[in-house]
């Protein structure tokens, strides 16, 4: 047996059209999972179901787009994939926000909600929409893109960071509430990884200049990089690790 064998699961990815969330849609369909790109943009999801499908075959992804500050459609991006594919294996909810760049202090209340519901709540939304479903069947994997710096303090992108350490909890108390059902809720925590998302990090010299000095592979993460740690723990090969945050970050937190 192929320990990262995905043959047969059904796989939804939040925020794949692009980055992370993209790369690991795609390792995931390598691996044999047929997978369901949502982000916001139809015409951004569908050129990566048409990617996926001229690799693998008919048959093995749809596009279905949601805002994951809407519940109803992470309601209908449940209930559309259950119709198509009739069942959900694994969950990434890998979409996320981050509106305000600079000091705490100075950050407006709607962005700092926009933070906190976008990051926090949109997956507690979309988990209790799965939930059901995985402990029906008595398998599944739920994986949360988070960030190291759920792990650490920012000068810059403190909210964000605020909300990157509820969602390691989320994890944790949902790995207690699921574990007998055989359901596993983890975290990704990935480190400067260089995509679109993370530009007003990488594109600041002295920023990046100072990230690199102290991380012990002196280069940024890809977002590749943090697709082979979303495989592990949606397969076989992690099938008995819940609850962590599994840090992916060059070596920067050590």
């Amino acid at each position: 047996m192929n320990l990262f064998d995905l043959q047969g699961q059904v796989a939804i990815v939040t925020g794949s059209s692009r980055g992370i969330g993209r790369a690991i849609a795609e390792r995931l369909a390598e691996h044999g999972a047929r997978v369901v790109i949502s982000s916001r943009k139809a015409a951004a999801c569908a050129e990566v179901v048409d990617a996926i499908v001229a690799q693998h075959g008919a048959g093995r992804a749809i596009a279905v787009p949601a805002n994951i500050s809407s519940k109803d459609d992470l309601v209908n991006l449940v209930a559309e994939t259950r119709r198509q594919f009739g069942r959900i294996d694994v969950l990434v909810c890998n979409a996320a926000s981050n509106p305000y760049y600079g000091p705490q202090a100075g950050i407006a209340d709607a962005q700092f909600r926009k933070i906190l519901d976008n990051n926090i709540v949109s997956n507690h939304w979309l988990i209790a929409e799965v939930a059901p479903h995985m402990t029906a069947q008595r398998s599944g994997s739920i994986i949360l893109v988070s960030s190291i710096g759920g792990l650490r303090g920012s000068p810059v992108i403190g909210a964000y960071c605020i909300s990157k350490a509820a969602d390691m909890q989320l994890a944790r108390n949902l790995a207690v509430e699921y574990g007998p059902h055989n359901v596993r809720v983890n975290c990704i925590a990935p480190g400067l990884i260089q995509t679109d998302f993370a530009r007003a990090l990488w594109e600041d010299p002295a920023m990046l200049q100072q990230r690199m000095t102290t991380t012990p592979l002196r280069r940024m993460g890809q977002p590749d990089e943090i697709a082979g740690a979303a495989v592990f723990l949606a397969s076989q090969a992690g099938s008995y690790v819940t609850g962590q945050s599994l840090v992916v970050d060059g070596g920067v937190t050590i």
